[in-house]
């Protein structure tokens, strides 16, 4: 299928995963051929996501399971950031994790020691906040704790909301805003809107089989992360409306403003 001619533009495609690629398990419409069609084209693909509770692996499955070719080098997850900033410490930390075990293994995986079901958990010295589907009040306590006693924060993101098929439900910001509304502590964000993980996405598409920076176009449903992180990063935006965002919040955008809105991912990839 022919690509609509605003991707003509662009050598790159950054997707959002939730509310743009999908909604929970369903994908919006015609995203499968929109994927294809970015790759038919010869333009490099990489998919970006605040949500940590899977792994790469895991987005390519689910990926692959809704017709998408992907790859794990193509996808970028709040967890792989979060596994990149701890590998720069100059010591391993004791840390206490709230996250799914996609979140334990990027925080084991950059060298430090996860003190959960230990006696020491609240003597961590870093807590880690990542969304997740069974958080407890026992972790937001143990956390607080840990805060209140000197650790400093590290999370995936501060957005509210993320789009579920049964509805709208409390994104890893709406933790975090637990968090430091208990301890009056302010969190260290590596999610979007930070530019990192669309850096992360540059510097792969540099390295990889095309071997040129080029232009980058960041597809999303959020005006708060998607677009503001992709302007962060000095990349253009485009709204699909397919998430969080009504057309009347995208079209009052302003610095930075889409580029582009549309109704959900095919609508604003393919040409018909």
């Amino acid at each position: 299928m022919a690509l609509s001619p605003l991707l003509s533009a662009y050598d790159h495609v950054i997707l959002d995963l939730d509310g743009c690629v999908w909604v929970g398990d369903a994908a919006t419409p015609r995203a499968p051929e929109a994927v294809a069609a970015i790759r038919e084209a010869g333009k490099s693909l990489a998919f970006v996501t605040n949500d940590g509770r899977l792994t790469p692996e895991e987005y390519v499955r689910k990926l692959w399971s809704f017709g998408c070719t992907a790859a794990v080098e193509e996808v970028v997850t709040v967890g792989s950031a979060i596994q990149y900033v701890l590998s720069e410490r100059d010591r391993p930390a004791g840390v206490y994790v709230i996250g799914s075990p996609a979140i334990f293994r990027h925080v084991a995986d950059a060298g430090q020691r996860i003190l959960n079901r230990t006696p020491r958990a609240q003597d961590a010295e870093l807590v880690v906040v990542v969304g997740h589907d069974e958080i407890t009040y026992g972790e937001l306590t143990t956390a607080t704790r840990a805060v209140l006693a000197g650790a400093s924060m590290l999370c995936g993101g501060r957005d509210p909301t993320y789009p579920t098929e049964d509805g709208i439900s409390p994104g890893t910001g709406a933790i975090v805003a637990a968090l430091e509304y208990a301890t009056g502590a302010v969190a260290r964000s590596v999610g979007k809107p930070e530019p990192q993980m669309f850096l992360t996405a540059l510097d792969r598409f540099a390295s990889g089989r095309s071997g040129r920076a080029g232009k980058a176009l960041v597809i999303g449903d959020r005006l708060d992360s998607d677009l503001a992180g992709a302007a962060a990063a000095g990349l253009d935006g485009a709204i699909v409306l397919s998430g969080v965002t009504t057309r009347d919040e995208a079209l009052a955008a302003s610095e930075p403003a889409p580029v582009a809105i549309a109704r959900d991912l095919g609508t604003l990839v393919l040409s018909a």
